[in-house]
């Protein structure tokens, strides 16, 4: 039996009006959530690593200044050095954030950094010619803004795994989650491991 090409132009459309207007209500339905707040953890996450990074950048500049000053200082210099040297070794990628154990070395190893950075400002404020050095005072206000920029995008890496977990723990994501995301896992977040852990070294002068 013929069919009509007219019907079937219609059916068609038909099927085509059913399936697009489903596409619109499943993703009112928050289908898609799962999938874009992962995303947008991985892509916070990438401005958590570029500010690290940032910073580690800034730490061999900063300690040959400090060391033409108060070369005597060697302990807290030395301990600079070695902060970043940990802190660098350690391999960072997106794999980073499905491993509680190696983003929690990550951010210890970030922690001692902030910790001898802090101790080579304290000890810079012995060294009055080393304070008003012009090249010491760009450094410095480079790495101020630089810790103000790891506090944000620590704290937006938070809030979007916040998101991301909430989304995966509570209806209706957490059907999406068991149908069609069983794969993705919770994600592991920073958490504070020492008293002020989430204010950055203090490197005013």
């Amino acid at each position: 039996m013929l069919t009509n090409p007219l019907v079937a132009s219609r059916r068609e459309r038909l099927r085509m009006s059913i399936l697009v207007l489903l596409a619109l209500l499943l993703s009112g339905c928050g289908i898609n959530n799962i999938p874009t707040y992962d995303e947008q953890v991985k892509s916070a996450w990438a401005q958590v690593e570029n500010q690290y990074q940032r910073r580690a950048d800034l730490v061999p500049n900063l300690v040959e200044t400090v060391k033409g000053f108060a070369r005597q200082e060697r302990e807290t210099l030395t301990a600079v050095i070695e902060a970043r040297a940990k802190a660098t070794s350690i391999q960072v990628d997106e794999t980073i954030l499905d491993s509680p154990q190696r983003l929690q070395q990550f951010q210890q190893a970030q922690g001692e950094l902030s910790s001898a950075l802090s101790r080579l400002m304290a000890v810079s404020e012995r060294y009055p010619e080393l304070k008003s050095n012009q090249n010491f005072l760009a450094l410095q206000s480079q790495l101020e803004g630089t810790e103000n920029r790891i506090a944000v995008a620590r704290r937006d890496f938070i809030q979007a795994v916040q998101r991301y977990n909430t989304e995966i723990r509570t209806f209706p994501g957490r059907l999406w989650h068991s149908f069609l995301y069983s794969d993705m896992e919770l994600r592991a977040n920073f958490e504070a491991t020492a008293p002020n852990a989430g204010e950055a070294p203090e490197v005013e002068f």
